[in-house]
């Protein structure tokens, strides 16, 4: 589960995402190189998009495509495509640019109008990595925080108190649940869990509450 400020990060819960669509235009030999980039969470997300740009542009050839759907750098969930273009020269080529660009949650597009020039294979993998270089030099990003779910279940009198750690510690209570006790339902991110439950140890009486997470 994310917010924003898919899959958990390897090494931090907190990394650079898209902050919105953003596009680019480069041009080899009178061949045009539509860049068009945006944060995906997920492979339909990344099937949608493909779709908006073939809409948008219905009358070029190639719509190459690439995406990581994870944390920077993770290859799972990742795709690509070459879209008609010879076999390697597009969809892998953008790929690798896309695993080293140290942000996560990211697709780009890359719409081709042909120039009339042939590029060759080596030219068109230059060419469709170098759009999707293009598009990252002044795309905005903004911060993805993993989290994970926690139940914090307690006795209604204590509830008061820990809705109040809560707030301090500014984490939203995403739902609660009155049975014979009280469980809240909230977010924690992921390299905060510790922390949080060791803050409301410290701040609540003994066993005041159980920390419960799936």
């Amino acid at each position: 589960m994310r917010s924003t400020g898919s899959n958990r990060p390897a090494v931090s819960s907190r990394y650079p995402v898209p902050a919105g669509r953003h596009r680019a235009e480069t041009v080899e030999k009178k061949s045009r190189f539509i860049a068009t980039l945006r944060r995906v969470c997920s492979p339909d997300e990344a099937k949608q998009f493909v779709n908006e740009i073939r809409s948008e542009y219905p009358d070029a050839r190639h719509h190459c495509w690439a995406y990581v759907a994870g944390a920077p750098g993770s290859s799972h969930p990742c795709g690509m495509s070459d879209d008609g273009e010879p076999h390697g020269t597009a969809g892998r080529p953008m790929l690798q640019v896309l695993l080293n660009c140290g942000i996560g949650e990211i697709m780009v597009i890359v719409t081709r109008y042909f120039g009339g020039t042939k590029l060759g294979t080596g030219g068109l993998a230059r060419a469709y990595s170098g759009a999707v270089q293009a598009v990252l030099e002044s795309l905005p990003t903004e911060e993805a925080v993993d989290t994970e779910p926690v139940m914090i279940r307690t006795a209604f009198e204590f509830e008061p108190s820990i809705r109040h750690q809560l707030s301090l510690l500014k984490l939203d209570i995403k739902d609660t649940v009155y049975t014979a006790e009280v469980t809240l339902h909230i977010d924690v991110p992921a390299d905060q869990m510790e922390i949080t439950e060791n803050h409301l140890n410290a701040k609540l009486p003994h066993n005041a509450f159980r920390w419960l997470t799936d």
